[in-house]
């Protein structure tokens, strides 16, 4: 197995960055669909049609690409010589990735809500949670790249 990841390192890299493209693209824009929803009266057109929207961008973008990173994340960490895991920064980058995991599971929940038609929060609400992606994804960025912090 580690022949195979070391082999094919660059290629699993390389689908592990295009999985987190995706997977950022629809947890940035998931949580723009509920501020128009929430300004969508019920059982409008306008409101069946962001119940399609947000449906099809779950279940077709956000859970393929959320399930392709946490698997090609998973080879990069079985890569061997990859990691150094005395270092602070991977600990704290797997800590921020699992909170994004987190946050898409409240974007799953809150779309079943929408397609409930229960609405207990502004759009304003979703506004501002349509951010901390978009805060956490710099600042996994930054820990893979600058690879901050010592060794324990």
């Amino acid at each position: 197995m580690s022949e195979f990841l070391s082999q094919y390192y660059l290629w699993i890299k390389s689908l592990h960055l295009i999985a987190v493209i995706a997977w950022m693209a629809g947890m940035m824009y998931l949580p723009r669909l509920f501020v128009y929803h929430t300004d969508a009266p019920v059982g409008s057109v306008q409101s069946e049609k962001f119940k399609l929207m947000e449906g099809r961008l779950l279940r077709g973008i956000l859970n393929p690409a959320m399930i392709a990173v946490f698997i090609l994340g998973g080879m990069l960490l079985l890569t061997p010589g990859l990691i150094d895991w005395q270092s602070w920064w991977i600990w704290l980058k797997l800590a921020l990735t699992l909170a994004l995991g987190a946050i898409h599971g409240l974007f799953s929940r809150w779309r079943r809500e929408f397609a409930n038609d229960i609405r207990t929060r502004p759009g304003l609400f979703y506004r501002i949670v349509n951010e901390i992606p978009f805060v956490l994804l710099i600042f996994i960025v930054i820990l893979v790249i600058v690879r901050p912090f010592g060794k324990f």
